[in-house]
């Protein structure tokens, strides 16, 4: 039986690449994409914190890191850079307990295709593992990420989803990026910035906010003259972040921030929690 490489002993990175397309995978970082260049030209902000990475097995904020499954309460680690001004503000438990791990790579990749794992450990209550499929086009025109979380045996609730940081301007003399998009709500967010648990109409940016779409996600980002990328997903929320000059993020995911406790999805042994998303890309 070929054992699969420790955490320790896998590369520092699997490049990705076809049709003038090239994708940067950092497993040992979270498995992030550290880098999308599409014909030279770089999509995701760069540096540690950047590029797109995995949350797994929440999404966003978990309130002050509480949550209940069953009967049991259970507390997460809590991050200060979650703590927002308001009663109640934080600090919450933010983004999932993967995006600073090490993963493995799966055998059998090939130039457009590679599979990643890692296992769910402390500070996660239960054993479970989390599994990531990064495929590229065979033209270079698009990318389809695929999460699953699963459990070796006790049931839990979970969420997936990613979170990239699409730059706001490629740097070469155009406009910066706009976004279009028709989400049916909005999740009303408190000073917390916690969704309070009501559906709003949607409201003008900028936003840090969680919209609904029960179509699916389908989210395009068009710099004028230069590129559109489209993000889709059957997942039915899509958080919108572009407070920041640098870049904006749009981040398709299984539930909303505090999903543990507002939506709890059980992953169950046969019922893993599992969601896609394709970024599609054209040049104008």
């Amino acid at each position: 039986m070929t054992e699969l490489p420790t955490p320790a002993e896998e590369a520092t990175t699997v490049v990705l690449g076809a049709g003038g397309t090239e994708v940067t995978i950092e497993p040992q970082h979270g498995c992030r994409l550290a880098s999308l260049q599409v014909g030279g030209t770089e999509l995701l902000r760069q540096g540690p914190k950047y590029g797109s990475f995995v949350m797994a097995p929440w999404c966003g904020r978990t309130a002050e890191g509480r949550f209940r499954n069953g009967g049991e309460m259970y507390q997460l680690p809590v991050a200060e850079g979650a703590s927002r001004p308001g009663p109640g503000g934080g600090p919450h438990a933010l983004h999932g307990t993967v995006r600073g791990e090490a993963w493995r790579t799966a055998p059998g990749g090939s130039r457009t295709k590679a599979s990643f794992t890692y296992d769910l450990t402390d500070p996660w209550p239960w054993e479970g593992r989390v599994s990531q499929a990064v495929e590229l086009a065979g033209d270079g025109g698009s990318l389809t990420l695929k999460l699953a979380v699963e459990t070796f045996d006790v049931s839990f609730p979970a969420q997936a989803g990613w979170h990239p940081w699409f730059v706001r301007n490629l740097g070469q003399g155009g406009q910066d990026v706009a976004l279009d998009f028709s989400p049916e709500w909005q999740e009303e967010r408190g000073a917390d910035h916690i969704p309070t648990g009501k559906r709003i109409s949607p409201l003008p940016g900028p936003w840090d906010d969680c919209f609904g779409m029960p179509g699916g996600v389908d989210v395009t980002l068009t710099w004028p003259g230069e590129l559109a990328l489209r993000v889709t997903s059957r997942g039915e929320y899509v958080v919108v972040y572009d407070e920041q000059p640098e870049a904006v993020c749009v981040e398709p995911q299984s539930g909303p921030p505090n999903g543990l406790n507002s939506h709890p999805r059980q992953v169950t042994p046969l019922d893993p929690l599992e969601i896609t998303t394709t970024w599609s890309w054209q040049r104008l």
